[in-house]
């Protein structure tokens, strides 16, 4: 079967050497893909909006799947498009409609679900500049730290949590006048939540669903979780607190609930559904939904598996993940992330990246990497993962880092401290 896997991260780079493996697996390409994508396939470049370009490169090199990566595509509802009643009937394609990528293009429709299905998750309050003095009122009339998140997708960085109330009220203003475009025309306020954060993954067919190893990730720039938020500095799997008792109680409380809510809604869900929740008291609690993988949860959680991925992607599209068990590779894996100095502000790109040949290459996930006269540069602020396991975390914590430092380039930058939390819990 030969594949077709839109996106450029690092996230695609790993599910792309997965799928890679499986013995049904023909021709992959990547569009547009980076340098690491080059080797496990071809690159190709069609704007994921032009879908008379897609049709057609589907058609011409007979693509069996089409793995939509990245959450703008499938909000934009480029899996309704490739599906629908115009178009391509035998082929496969894993990621949700518009309406089921709802869950992660819209916070306010996110928190009204839960709501509806008592999905536990944060209170919360939706505002627009027609009702701003409600949220000014809350602010003023609760203790921080306060939580405002754009409505709409802001590429991981449109949450802001802050203590002083002053500078809650000043963001809340400039959110609304656009600090993160049209994603921020409406703003939710959450209730402040204090536990420890990780993700739990889903693959389903929109009835049943096959559960991924779960993972922690990082998304704040500096070290002891300081610093804005970014796409991700680093993450780890399998998470040493999610016991069977908990997970249980996610399966129950979350993701069973979520699933029969979609139903109920209509909404038809064939894809990857990502859970980020929060630890509170012994009881997780949604903190948000993506309808895809996360990057770079996906650079830990899919080398883990030992199940064939192609497979379980087909039974999803094919309706047929009834009892289906996960298996995984024992021990722990982690990922840092190298990105460009500046990162998530101003960078510069066009870095040689030196020391890529000495690397074990299963462990690298390219992500803003390009390459040009023959020469592998930085093209992006996240510009790699280095994903390594280990019997325990502390061994793959060291793995890692070793790993790390045979590769450089021009104002490198990575957290030194990944999965160190853990080694206490």
């Amino acid at each position: 079967m030969n594949i077709l896997i839109l996106g450029s991260g690092g996230r695609e780079h790993a599910l792309g050497k997965a799928l890679k493996k499986s013995q049904k697996t023909g021709k992959i390409f990547f569009s547009p893909g980076n340098a690491g994508t080059l080797l496990t396939g071809s690159n190709i470049n069609i704007d994921h909006n032009d879908y008379d370009a897609l049709r057609l490169f589907i058609q011409k090199n007979d693509i069996g799947l089409v793995v939509i990566g990245p959450e703008a595509p499938l909000v934009d509802g480029l899996a309704d498009q490739l599906s629908g009643d115009d178009g391509l009937p035998q082929l496969r394609v894993l990621g949700p409609g518009s309406k089921g990528a709802r869950l992660e293009g819209s916070k306010s429709f996110a928190k009204a679900f839960m709501k509806k299905y008592t999905i536990p998750t944060a209170a919360y309050l939706e505002i627009d500049t027609s009702n701003l003095s409600d949220g000014l009122n809350y602010i003023d009339n609760n203790e921080g730290p306060y939580v405002l998140k754009a409505d709409g997708l802001a590429a991981g960085k449109g949450v802001l949590i802050i203590k002083d109330r002053e500078e809650a009220k000043a963001q809340l203003k400039e959110m609304l006048d656009g600090k993160f475009g049209a994603a921020s025309s409406k703003v939710v306020i959450e209730e402040f939540l204090d536990g420890i954060e990780f993700s739990v993954f889903a693959l389903t067919d929109g009835n049943n669903f096959a559960l991924l190893p779960e993972a922690k990730d990082y998304k704040r720039v500096g070290e002891n979780d300081e610093g804005p938020n970014t796409g991700g500095m680093g993450s780890v799997s399998p998470v040493p607190f999610f016991d069977e008792q908990l997970k249980q109680q996610v399966i129950d409380s979350v993701i069973q609930p979520t699933i029969d809510g979609l139903k109920k809604e209509n909404i038809p869900y064939t894809g990857f559904l990502f859970f980020g929740l929060i630890l509170c008291d012994g009881q997780a609690k949604v903190i948000e939904y993506n309808c895809r993988m996360g990057d770079p949860e996906t650079q830990v959680v899919i080398p883990r598996l030992r199940t064939d991925l192609l497979d379980l992607i087909i039974d999803s599209t094919d309706g047929k993940l009834s009892n289906k068990k996960v298996a995984t590779e024992d021990g722990s894996r982690v990922a840092v992330i190298a990105a460009s100095g500046g990162y998530p502000n101003d960078y510069e790109k066009g870095k040689e990246i030196f020391g890529l040949e000495n690397l074990n290459q299963d462990n690298v996930f390219h992500a803003g990497t390009q390459i040009k006269d023959g020469k592998t540069l930085t093209s992006g602020g996240r510009v790699l993962a280095i994903s390594c396991p280990g019997k325990n975390i502390q061994e793959a914590i060291d793995n890692c880092y070793r790993e790390m430092n045979k590769i450089c380039f021009d104002k490198i930058y990575y957290r030194k401290d990944i999965g160190k939390d853990l080694l206490e819990t």
